[in-house]
């Protein structure tokens, strides 16, 4: 299988933002040059970027229809993958009732937390277990993705007992860098790296 490029596959889902917005508007077929206007990426790595999912553009541009099963194929988004989620505080709460992650091929199927008041509810239909079951679980549904949404001085223990049920791939929402085996997949989301530069560009705006 092909290696695509990390920064490939962060930029791949904004095309099809783009392209999902502009059939909604009744188009059929879509150049790189309106691809690159809408999404603010040269039309270059745009083309660059599409060439990994072999499509191939006629005279008018991309076949919209084509190029979008192209690009989620790709992404593997077609085939849904189970994933448990350990931390259900406001953060880990929200996301397990975020709808759009079905439709990008993940799935949550549990929570998992150490409080009491939670243990044995269900949270926008997803079940919440305690943090102990987590292996149980795991194994049981055979996931290979885990969500780590507990406070970060929680991330390596969390991350430890992930990779010792058997998990394989962890995104990590927690600015704590986690040390894992290197066959072990791990995807950060720094939300406060992101608001570091949003209030440095306000300051500077200002």
């Amino acid at each position: 299988m092909v290696k695509i490029p990390t920064s490939t596959l962060k930029r791949l889902p904004q095309y099809l933002e783009v392209i999902k917005r502009l059939q909604k508007a009744g188009l059929e077929e879509v150049s790189a040059t309106k691809i690159s206007v809408f999404s603010d990426i040269h039309q270059t790595l745009v083309r660059k970027d599409i060439s990994f999912t072999g499509t191939v553009a006629s005279k008018m541009g991309y076949n919209i229809e084509t190029l979008q099963k192209s690009i989620e194929d790709l992404l593997n988004w077609g085939d849904t993958s189970s994933s448990c989620l350990v931390g259900v505080g406001h953060l880990g709460s929200a996301l397990l009732g975020y709808q759009e992650f079905s439709q990008r091929g993940l799935k949550i199927i549990a929570g998992f937390d150490n409080d009491p008041d939670k243990i044995g509810t269900a949270i926008h239909g997803v079940p919440v277990y305690s943090a102990l079951d987590f292996p149980q679980i795991v194994k049981k549904n055979k996931v290979k993705i885990g969500i780590i949404t507990v406070p970060p001085d929680s991330a390596q223990i969390i991350a430890d007992i992930m990779v010792h049920s058997g998990i394989k791939a962890i995104w990590n929402f927690t600015p704590h860098k986690i040390i894992v085996p290197p066959e072990i997949i791990v995807e950060y989301v720094d939300m406060f790296a992101s608001l570091a530069v949003l209030s440095r560009r306000l300051a500077e705006q200002n």
